[in-house]
């Protein structure tokens, strides 16, 4: 097994193990498919690797295995599915980079809410190297976040860039030291899988607006988007909270 599904309670943790460099291979892409399937209740998924790094990239045979055009964009079709299952979840994602974290793996980091890098993570889309550019949704995503003319240079140049240069361009949203990186990350994931989940699904359905049709488009949703809250469980007993006990004393259930 190249993919490994755990869980914390609410917390779900999807560990790639695929030493020595966690290559994409398509069985690897088959068995993460498998763990999202069975995030079952989940109110939060972690993604992290084990290893000297994330990962270094793709098994570049997959590439010299396509003869035609056709053949290397239903490979590309395919491999394009995988970011977009994560970036349609409706709970928190939480990427986790301890090491050296390149092409397909970056792609899963920018399609995942937050990034968390260790101070020693480094990033790269590098597929310039094999005279391609990124396909799995790495420079799309990376715009969003950082612009276009960062994206053009992160893709163009192949170069690979620290961990306080992401988060200054923010494309990573928290640098943690490399000591207890694991840990740290662990426990921000649990402390949002034990947050009014159903109101973060919420912000996510906001800002897919957002990013779609600016805020014009979110402000026409915004409102539908947070009166249904009212029908969960979580936002009554809060208020109720809030007014018997004061702030910052609820619990969630994600319901």
């Amino acid at each position: 097994m190249k993919i490994h599904l755990t869980r914390q309670n609410e917390l779900a943790i999807i560990t790639i193990d695929a030493p020595p460099l966690n290559l994409y291979a398509l069985d690897l892409d088959a068995e993460f498919h498998d763990a999202l399937d069975e995030l079952g209740d989940a109110r939060t998924l972690l993604i992290n690797a084990t290893g000297r790094v994330v990962s270094g990239g793709v098994d570049v045979s997959l590439f010299a295995a396509q003869e035609y055009r056709e053949d290397a964009q239903a490979l590309f079709d395919r491999m394009l599915l995988l970011p977009g299952r994560l970036a349609a979840l409706p709970i928190p994602t939480v990427f986790a980079a301890h090491a050296l974290c390149l092409t397909w793996a970056f792609e899963l980091a920018v399609a995942c809410d937050i990034i968390l890098a260790a101070e020693s993570a480094k990033f790269g889309l590098v597929e310039k190297v094999v005279g391609l550019t990124p396909t799995m949704g790495g420079t799309q995503r990376l715009a969003a976040r950082a612009g276009v003319g960062r994206a053009k240079e992160f893709v163009m140049t192949g170069d690979l860039y620290d961990a306080v240069t992401l988060e200054r361009w923010n494309v990573v949203n928290r640098v943690l030291p490399d000591e207890g990186f694991p840990l740290a990350a662990e426990q921000f994931a649990l402390s949002l899988a034990v947050g009014p989940t159903k109101a973060h699904a919420a912000t996510k359905q906001v800002l897919a607006h957002f990013e779609h049709g600016g805020v014009p488009e979110a402000d026409a949703h915004v409102t539908t988007i947070a009166s249904a809250l009212f029908e969960t469980q979580d936002l009554p007993r809060a208020v109720h909270s809030f007014l018997t006990d004061g702030p910052g004393k609820a619990t969630f259930q994600g319901r």
